[in-house]
C-alpha cells in the first residue's frame, strides 16, 4: 500500500470535486490538519473517516486504498492485495496501542504506590498527606480509564463457545471481571457467559 499514492489521490479527488483541505475537513467534521496528513501520504483515515471521505469523493474503498481509479479487471485483484495490507496495517496499530496501555498503566500503578508510600511514611502535614493520597488516587484511576479505553476500541474478544468476534460497550468491559486482558462476559450473539479473550 503506497500512501503517497492514496495521498496524491485523495487530493485530486478533493480538487476534482472543487474542495480546499479547509472545506473537506469541515464536511467531514475534521481538523485540516488530518487532510493535510492524509494527503501528504503519512497516515490513512480512520474507518470512519474513509467511509465518509469515500462518500465526498465518489470513490469505492478499493480504489481509495489502491490510490486510482480501477477498471474491472483490476478490481479484484486490487481487493485482495488491500484488504490484506489494510489488515496488517491495523494489527500493527493495534499492537502500538496495546504498548500504549501497558505504558500508561504501569506508570499509573507505579505513581500510585510511590504517592501512598511517600504520604504513609513522610513526616509531613495532614493536609499534604490527604492532597498526596488523593492525587495517587485519581492518577490510578485516570491511568485505568484511559487503559479501559483503548482496550475495549483496539481489537476485539472472541467468545469461547461460537467463536463469535465483538467489541462490547466500555461499561461490559469495565465492570466484568477479569485477568490480564481476557474477560468475563456474556456473547451479544449466543448469549452465554465465558472468558473471552482479546484478539487483535
Amino acid at each position: 500500500m503506497d500512501l503517497r499514492k492514496i495521498g496524491k489521490f485523495i487530493a485530486k479527488k478533493r480538487q476534482e470535486k472543487g474542495f480546499t483541505q479547509e472545506s473537506l475537513a469541515e464536511e467531514l467534521g475534521i481538523s485540516n490538519r488530518s487532510i493535510s496528513k492524509w494527503e501528504r501520504g503519512i497516515c490513512l483515515p480512520d474507518a470512519g473517516n474513509m467511509t465518509k471521505l469515500c462518500k465526498v469523493l465518489n470513490v469505492n474503498y478499493n480504489e481509495l486504498l489502491s490510490g486510482e481509479k480501477l477498471n474491472q479487471e483490476d478490481y479484484e485483484k486490487k481487493a485482495e492485495e488491500n484488504l490484506k495490507e489494510f489488515t496488517r496495517i491495523e494489527t500493527a496499530q493495534n499492537k502500538k496501542l496495546f504498548l500504549y496501555e501497558n505504558v500508561i498503566g504501569y506508570m499509573s500503578a507505579v505513581s500510585f504506590i510511590i504517592l501512598v508510600f511517600v504520604a504513609s511514611f513522610a513526616e509531613m502535614p495532614i493536609l499534604a498527606r490527604i492532597i498526596l493520597l488523593s492525587l495517587g488516587f485519581i492518577l490510578l484511576i485516570v491511568g485505568v480509564s484511559f487503559c479501559l479505553k483503548i482496550e475495549t476500541e483496539t481489537g476485539k474478544y472472541k467468545c469461547k463457545y461460537c467463536g463469535y468476534l465483538h467489541v462490547p460497550k466500555y461499561s461490559t468491559v469495565y465492570f466484568a471481571m477479569h485477568l490480564g486482558r481476557t474477560r468475563y462476559m456474556t456473547c451479544p450473539k449466543c448469549h452465554k457467559k465465558s472468558w473471552q479473550k482479546k484478539v487483535i
